[in-house]
């Protein structure tokens, strides 16, 4: 008769003398991060992150498996973000300035800024209040859904006019960030912030049917080539960009980018840039007292003469009679 095995024997659930066994959490339980911030297992660690005047923060360096909620006042303040990572800038008041190895605008107060891919640098030179959201692809994957049919959950980098709920989302954001103990509190209200992005967004979504490429994957690249080429044109330092240049940006040809970014935005870049100098030719004329020589300039017009002859054909009257209509009007409703 073979004896019964000892090692086998001892063995039960719970040791005679011992306390029961606490059941393993579950897989999404709130657990600590080595930093001493709770989130959820399946989220990203939510890390803040407050600056001040004088500072220079490196993103680079930091953990890329993490958000990074930034909080920052001040002037002569720098943020260096990696190329890829995905971040979210809003300045409550001031301006940022940013810059990227082709590009250099600016952020004003009630914008907000989505980017990614390039890597970026963040200047504050003047006084100024605002909130980032930074990420790595991977860090950002649990907070961002699918936004329709769209198989990649991803913002588009893109700058417009801050919604009223994004913002809010930011400001509960960077302070739930800052509570070391909001746990599922912090990462649902990331999560909310995420979803707003991309609905922030929906109108660029809405493009990508007109896109070219056989699969969705091939048509958000597509769009988010024409998209850059957009942005250069609005914010590029440089008041006339070249159609070379241009299509360079983009990996395209002349012909094949005055075809597409007319199928996508309904007009060429050409038409496109022709337009924001009318835009700007009538605010300048209206808005400032600025000489019609420096405005010239600004815009990039060859000659007084191109410019002055260019806005008679648009508007039907000269930039003299743009001023004295626009002051009888003032004087008629003060009179009013």
């Amino acid at each position: 008769m073979i004896p019964a095995d000892p090692i086998k024997q001892s063995r039960s659930p719970h040791p005679p003398d011992a306390a029961p066994r606490r059941a393993d959490p579950p897989a999404n339980a709130i657990a600590p991060h080595p930093s001493g911030h709770f989130v959820h297992r399946a989220g990203a660690p939510i890390l803040p992150h407050r600056l001040r005047a004088f500072a220079q923060f490196d993103l680079s360096g930091e953990s890329h498996d993490a958000m990074h909620v930034l909080t920052a006042e001040g002037r002569s303040l720098q943020v260096l973000v990696p190329a890829r990572w995905i971040t979210l800038w809003m300045p409550l008041s001031g301006t940022l300035d940013m810059t990227v190895p082709d590009c250099r605008w600016r952020v004003p107060s009630g914008a907000a800024l989505a980017w990614r891919e390039r890597a970026l640098r963040v200047d504050a030179h003047r006084p100024a209040w605002w909130i980032a959201v930074c990420g790595s692809p991977q860090a950002w994957a649990p907070y961002l859904r699918p936004h329709g049919d769209d198989c990649e959950a991803a913002p588009f980098p893109h700058q417009d006019a801050c919604s009223h709920t994004l913002r809010r989302l930011a400001v509960r954001t960077a302070r739930m960030a800052r509570r070391a103990d909001a746990g599922a509190l912090a990462e649902s209200t990331l999560a909310a912030l995420g979803e707003e992005l991309l609905d922030w967004q929906h109108t660029l979504h809405d493009l990508l049917p007109r896109c070219s490429g056989r699969t969705l994957y091939r048509r958000r690249q597509t769009l988010m080539r024409l998209l850059w080429v957009r942005h250069l044109i609005e914010h590029h330092e440089e008041a006339r960009l070249d159609l070379t240049t241009l299509a360079a940006s983009a990996s395209y040809s002349a012909c094949h980018l005055i075809r597409s970014y007319r199928d996508v935005f309904g007009e060429t870049p050409s038409e496109h840039v022709t337009r924001l100098r009318s835009e700007r030719a009538l605010k300048l004329v209206l808005e400032t007292s600025m000489p019609v020589c420096e405005i010239t300039e600004a815009l990039g017009f060859e000659s007084q003469s191109a410019f002055c002859r260019a806005f008679k054909n648009l508007y039907g009257m000269t930039t003299s009679q743009a001023r004295h209509r626009l002051n009888d009007d003032l004087g008629a409703s003060q009179a009013a």
